[in-house]
């Protein structure tokens, strides 16, 4: 068994923290990992990218060819059309947020980003900010995304659950209930 994993975002959008939150689920689980991050530029709003890969068997390179994700994380919704070449065609996944992050001056009509997206023969489009902001923290939302993909991850989702509890933690237990809740409110989503 291989997870090839995704993250592709913009700078403050936690991308990196939920590969962490996931790599770290997948190892207690007692999978093999490897993992490698890409910082487009060090402030927010450049381009972050991860690749998360899982498995059961030796990894031998942390980067993930192109057309053999399983799944795409994507945490703003252009950023999912420019990282598409990653998906395998024959199985893979597009978990993307709606909410356009408005960083380059000719980011195209949301509408139609969105319509591109939904083309995707296995596409979840998730008004990621919505349920994050009823969990208790917009900031959130990555793991609304993360819930929406839970069937798709080779974790239980108590795993999950441990390392959102272990890494934010740190930042008070309102944090804490706050991701765990986007995370329950992704995992009830259902899916077509």
């Amino acid at each position: 068994m291989t997870c090839d994993i995704i993250f592709c975002g913009v700078g403050g959008q936690g991308g990196l923290s939920v590969s962490v939150v996931i790599a770290r689920a997948a190892m207690a689980s007692g999978f093999l990992v490897k993992q490698s991050e890409i910082h487009g530029m060090s402030q927010r709003g450049g381009e972050v990218l991860a690749h998360l890969r899982i498995s059961d068997k030796e990894i031998f390179s942390p980067t993930i060819p192109k057309g053999k994700a399983d799944i795409i994380f994507a945490f703003e919704p252009l950023e999912a059309l420019r990282h598409l070449s990653w998906l395998s065609v024959e199985r893979g996944t597009v978990v993307a947020a709606m909410t356009p992050i408005l960083n380059i001056p000719n980011y195209p009509d949301i509408e139609s980003v969105l319509g591109e997206i939904r083309k995707i023969p296995r596409a979840r489009l998730i008004d990621a900010d919505t349920l994050a902001k009823q969990a208790g923290n917009v900031r959130s939302a990555n793991l609304v995304l993360v819930g929406a993909a839970a069937d798709l991850l080779p974790v239980p989702p108590e795993a999950i659950e441990k390392e959102v509890v272990a890494l934010f933690s740190r930042k008070g237990e309102a944090m804490v209930q706050a991701n765990l809740k986007a995370f329950e409110l992704g995992r009830n989503i259902q899916h077509a």
